[in-house]
């Protein structure tokens, strides 16, 4: 007996990129491994790449994500 069902189709309005096929998605097509989302609309879902290289940005560039002491010894070396 299988402890999670496969959920394979999505609520009203969801929407997906997927990475596989680089595509917007209305519904779970493929495999969450493979996708981002839920995303309310799907001009939120055609722009899903853009939304995550801006948070990478933002992650990469917030001091509270890196340790003085880190950077402490890049400056060093």
């Amino acid at each position: 007996m299988a402890l999670f069902k496969k959920r394979t189709v999505g609520k009203p309005g969801e929407w997906y990129y997927c990475l596989v096929h680089g595509k917007v998605e209305e519904g779970p097509e493929c495999p969450a491994k493979d996708r981002f989302g839920p995303y309310a609309s799907r001009a939120e879902a055609e722009h899903a790449m853009e939304t995550a290289r801006e948070r990478n940005l933002e992650w990469e560039t917030d001091p509270r994500w890196h340790d003085k002491a880190q950077q402490g010894d890049a400056d060093e070396g």
